[in-house]
């Protein structure tokens, strides 16, 4: 401020460096604002469909809840906090509600974009949470959307994608294309390179013939995949049960614990074949141990075919009654005597342990015979 004198004239203050220094602090603190720069700034306001960021400008910056994560329907309280320093990016400088527009979701993208191809060019690995899971994958948050297929998530293809929802995983980076916005990880590239020394020693210490226990890791049309410990083995659907087996789900189920024998060992194909049946009894031979031709035993109609029709005789153990077995009288058609589930009496007159089949006669049992053992006690 400047003087007045004693006859009232006034004399204005002179300039100095000081009152110019003061002037440029007031202009640097003002920053120069482009749609499309990078600023930081603190957050000031939080509400359900907008945060106010304080960026050094005449007015205070807006980030709208879409643009604030690239997770869908985030609370805005989990993304930020007040008094939080944040990078954001320049949208518009001035909507037609004369708001200044930010988003941080798009900060973060492009952050992301530069830090993202330093890590492919380095054939490195990105870490992130499961936010989503889609129709043939899963979404993982990397700074931005990571698209993880179901088949590439563990060493074999992965059916229910739930459980990872929220997981931290660790991934390598397939495919990268930025004008497309397009990013491809692999968790099994790296499940596999993790594994490529353990699965050599593994195979170098299995014994074709030997019992391992394991845990059931997948189940696939064609049979289950059982974890030994340092690899995983295929049980082959034909090595399910003694019994006719449809679907595999319906014998084992993921998680349940196995005893397994190890049938073959693939050491350049790193393949393990396995059976479930080899452990258990076998019904056949179970039952050929304690039968013989010309025992009459009791059993159920399964199934009726042109040339006779099929009886269930043991747990797993069907035999055939062919046509000219069914009557002492000619048979046209199966149909004519018995009917599929009907229970009745049936003779053995072959048991050929080695084939796996069983003669029975209907018109042979009606002239009677013994008793198989395990109906003596009821009839006798």
């Amino acid at each position: 401020m400047g003087t007045f004198d004693s006859e009232g004239n006034y004399t204005p203050r002179k300039v100095t460096e000081r009152d110019v220094s003061f002037a440029d602090s007031i202009n640097e603190t003002m920053v120069e604002l482009k749609e499309g720069k990078l600023v930081t700034g603190t957050v000031v306001r939080i509400t359900r469909d907008e945060v106010l960021v304080e960026i050094g400008y005449k007015t205070e910056g807006v980030i709208l809840n879409r643009e604030l994560s690239i997770r869908q329907d985030a609370d805005p309280n989990t993304i930020v906090k007040l008094g939080e320093k944040i990078e954001t990016l320049i949208l518009t400088l001035e909507d037609k509600e004369g708001r200044l527009l930010l988003s941080k979701k798009r900060a973060q993208y492009e952050r992301a974009w530069g830090d993202i191809e330093k890590v492919k060019n380095s054939d490195g690995t990105v870490e992130g949470v499961v936010i989503e899971a889609v129709k043939g994958g899963l979404i993982v948050d990397i700074g931005l959307r990571g698209f993880l297929p179901a088949s590439l998530v563990e060493l074999r293809r992965v059916r229910d994608l739930a459980p990872y929802l929220g997981q931290r995983i660790t991934a390598k980076i397939l495919e990268l294309d930025r004008q497309r916005n397009n990013v491809v990880l692999s968790r099994r590239a790296l499940l596999e390179q993790s594994q490529k020394g353990t699965q050599s020693d593994f195979l170098e210490n299995l014994t074709i013939g030997e019992v391992r226990t394991g845990r059931v890791s997948s189940v696939v049309a064609f049979g289950a995949f059982v974890d030994l410990g340092g690899m995983d083995g295929l049980i082959h659907v034909s090595e399910m049960s003694w019994k006719h087996v449809d679907n595999p789900s319906e014998v084992v189920k993921i998680g349940d614990e196995v005893s397994v024998k190890v049938l073959e060992i693939d050491r350049e194909r790193d393949r393990i074949s396995l059976s479930l049946k080899a452990t258990q009894q076998d019904p056949w031979q179970e039952f050929a141990s304690s039968h013989q031709v010309g025992q009459l035993v009791y059993g159920r109609v399964t199934k009726l075919v042109p040339f006779g029709g099929f009886v269930q005789v043991g747990d797993g153990i069907e035999g055939l009654v062919h046509i000219s077995e069914m009557s002492t009288h000619h048979v046209e058609a199966p149909e004519q005597v018995v009917t599929p589930g009907e229970e009745l009496w049936v003779k053995i007159i072959d048991l050929d342990l080695a084939r796996r089949r069983i003669s029975l006669s209907i018109k042979q049992a009606a002239e009677g015979g013994e008793l198989a053992e395990e109906y003596r006690g009821q009839f006798q």
